[in-house]
């Protein structure tokens, strides 16, 4: 039986904090309910979006239409396939993998949001992307009804992006995300101050375990608490530039951070930029910039999704006039 609420408040659904109401609230907790729930979505004239945990989205007003979020439940383990409902929590799931001695999923650790968003979003943190261990989405076509298995390579992942995010966006409702983990420990310890970390607590030869405690406890250093101040982690991607005007800025800013993507990229962490722009720590009214990692934007108590979008204007502007770089929000605005 599908969750059917009308005028609904999004409060407990977005990690900003916005108090925001809908006009109708669809979850399902089964296959068969996501089928019928594409069923109201059809017969319905109302536009609708579709949330995870909403640790990714910026509400500015209330949303006349219906929202649709998945509440399904349950793992599977075969071999070193683990294959999860689209409503388990993200960091649950990666317990559950080192639970059953399935590793690569350790630096993703903490990361706020659901299984099902994982799968849409491409989410990744310390050098690693989930789309390394997709092996298969298993997802409900709204306009059909029917059951749909999409491989890794059918999703055409990229950084922060799939279609489920392009040419896909509203068309499925995701239930079931597969992934294809290891039985041998490879830690993956080279990007940020990982290494540093573990070599200040001793550690030469980290466990899983000890890894996903470093990485819990880097991202709990620089990152807000969304219960105590609301945010939605990185609010901006870190942009991938061509190496003529990689270059051009390594000359000008010589202790510029970088990442090679490939021959012909970097990136360049937008929060570096943003912080030479001086905005750590600023605030636009009850709209801020957090004072330990600038590509948080936080909402001081009481924001409104408009004010925060005013100052991640305004942050755009400081960075692309100083830079004449474009940084995007990762964050889905509504």
């Amino acid at each position: 039986m599908i969750k059917d609420i009308r005028d609904y408040r999004l409060l407990a659904h977005n990690t900003f904090g916005i108090d925001a109401m809908c006009s109708r609230f669809l979850e399902y907790e089964t296959v068969e309910d996501a089928q019928q729930v594409a069923c109201v979505l059809n017969d319905s004239s109302q536009p609708f979006i579709i949330i995870g945990g909403g640790s990714n989205l910026l509400l500015t007003k209330d949303f006349d239409g219906i929202v649709v979020h998945s509440a399904l439940k349950g793992y599977e383990v075969e071999g070193c396939h683990l294959c999860c409902g689209s409503g388990e929590i993200w960091d649950d799931m990666v317990v559950v993998a080192l639970e059953a001695e399935l590793y690569g999923a350790e630096n993703l650790s903490l990361i706020p949001g659901e299984v099902g968003a994982s799968a849409v979003q491409n989410i990744g943190a310390y050098g690693v992307e989930v789309k390394d261990y997709i092996v298969s989405v298993e997802a409900v076509e709204i306009d059909t009804g029917r059951l749909c298995v999409f491989s890794n390579a059918e999703c055409c992942y990229g950084y922060r992006q799939s279609r489920f995010k392009q040419d896909w966006k509203n068309r499925y409702l995701v239930t079931h995300v597969t992934y294809a983990f290891s039985y041998v420990f490879s830690p993956r310890l080279d990007y940020g101050n990982i290494r540093s970390e573990l070599e200040h607590r001793g550690i030469n030869h980290p466990t899983a375990l000890q890894l996903r405690q470093v990485i819990i406890d880097l991202r709990n250093a620089k990152l807000p608490d969304p219960k105590e101040m609301g945010n939605a982690g990185s609010f901006f991607m870190n942009p991938v530039v061509c190496r003529e005007k990689y270059e051009e800025l390594s000359a000008q800013y010589p202790d510029m951070p970088h990442y090679t993507i490939d021959d012909n990229h970097e990136k360049i962490p937008a929060g570096w930029m943003i912080d030479q722009c001086g905005w750590k720590g600023r605030s636009l009214g009850r709209a801020g910039v957090h004072d330990r990692q600038a590509l948080v934007l936080v909402n001081r108590g009481g924001a409104t999704g408009s004010e925060i979008v005013t100052l991640c204007h305004a942050i755009q502007e400081d960075v692309r006039q100083k830079y004449g770089i474009d940084i995007c929000p990762e964050v889905n605005i509504i």
